[in-house]
């Protein structure tokens, strides 16, 4: 089937900055759906009915058209953070042609001077704001999309309150049109001066001295995580991570997740890992919901109930944790019926109990046993000894792909 939709790009500067190509797709098309600002761009010329998307935002009535000839107006690249990523998902892209104008990031880097491979690019368009804590590291360049004009007074409250207050923020409005101009300032006294709805912030990151330092590697400090003692500790997660072993785009059970250090873990080692964390108890819950949006996950999904009855219809996932609640019944089972083939297990034991039901299971599944011993030095009088912590047994297993 020839492309009977065209996702066309269009820039501040309008119908005159559009190419040869695209603008003979609008003077072709039947319709023409987009924004209203990205409709108030075209000419008298453009005879398609205009049609805004509608409230709410629904694909819908677009893909019910498909055999006519449709046109799609969007701002800039329309693959970046925009609406074409959402029809490439819906739509063959042998039945979508997309003619793309400069991003708005293209654009920003241009005015700052920043190689555009070397920029960590956020979009805060619909999105929460706390998506940028995963991102704060002292030497590290955004480019932010903005949702409106209240963002970049948003964005430096969030700056300031994890340590980042020296950062220098630029707004750069209206890129590519007559109205571009250029905010400055550092978050630290960002004064929310008037700021117009389109928008894009460079951020160039700069902590404060005693800001703590993070890292997308496994085994943040303890201290990162608010708990009230159910927590994996620093040590053991590294391990634990390092067994799970995180893949962009794979989805994570954290079964009897506590406080949701291994899912949040988890999704900080790429943006496009996902967590479904499961968890009975409602003070853990409301941990988890703060440690998401602290370090920077609030897209990981907390699911309020107790395995193995929560995991009813869950999407499968391509690797387990299990934190709690390995020697209640069915839990083990069912996590193993419903991991993917080639995905990886692996459950943490303390008790007696709990151990002995990963030795019984793996005699049954297979795995390697692992046992892990961390002592710190702490003071004893005037001198200091090792103070041993409880002993973890780590059960970690791949499910063959015969399974």
């Amino acid at each position: 089937m020839a492309p009977w939709l065209t996702v066309v790009g269009i820039g501040e500067d309008g119908f005159k900055g559009l190419g040869k190509h695209a603008r003979h797709a609008l003077l072709g098309a039947s319709r023409i759906v987009g924004g209203q600002r990205q409709l108030d761009l075209l000419p008298a010329c453009i005879r398609g009915e205009r049609q805004p998307w509608p409230s709410p935002f629904s694909l819908e009535p677009l893909l019910a058209r498909r055999g006519e000839p449709v046109c799609v107006l969007a701002s800039g690249d329309p693959m970046l953070f925009g609406v074409g990523a959402s029809l490439a998902r819906q739509v063959p892209c042998e039945e979508m042609r997309v003619l793309p104008a400069p991003s708005s990031c293209s654009l920003a880097a241009a005015r700052m001077g920043w190689p555009l491979q070397d920029v960590v690019t956020l979009s805060v368009v619909a999105r929460p704001v706390a998506a940028l804590n995963a991102q704060l590291f002292s030497g590290v360049r955004l480019l932010v999309l903005s949702n409106d004009r209240h963002s970049p007074a948003a964005i430096a409250a969030l700056l300031r309150e994890r340590g980042f207050g020296p950062s220098r923020i630029s707004v750069l409005e209206h890129l590519g049109g007559e109205a571009e101009r250029r905010l400055e300032g550092l978050a630290s006294d960002w004064n929310e001066p008037s700021v117009a709805d389109l928008n894009v912030l460079a951020i160039e990151c700069i902590a404060q001295r005693d800001t703590p330092r993070g890292s997308r590697l496994a085994g943040l400090p303890d201290s990162a995580f608010k708990h009230d003692g159910q927590l994996t500790k620093r040590d053991v997660r590294a391990i634990t991570l390092a067994r799970l072993a995180p893949v962009p785009g794979e989805l994570l059970w954290d079964v009897g997740a506590g406080s949701g250090s291994i899912g949040i873990e988890w999704m900080r080692a790429h943006p496009s890992c996902r967590t479904l964390a499961i968890e009975a108890d409602a003070g853990r819950q409301q941990l988890i919901e703060h440690n998401r949006d602290a370090l920077g996950v609030p897209g990981l999904q907390l699911i309020r109930g107790s395995a193995p009855q929560a995991l009813a219809g869950l999407e499968r996932p391509d690797a387990i944790f299990i934190g709690g609640g390995v020697t209640r019944d069915g839990v083990l089972d069912t996590c193993w019926e419903q991991l993917k083939p080639g995905g990886r297990l692996v459950a943490n034991a303390v008790t007696l109990q709990s151990e002995m039901t990963l030795m019984a299971w793996r005699e049954k599944h297979g795995g390697e046993l692992t046992r892990i011993h961390i002592a710190q030095a702490q003071p004893l009088g005037d001198f200091d000894t090792w103070r041993q912590a409880l002993p973890i047994t780590l059960l970690d297993v791949v499910k063959p792909f015969d399974a």
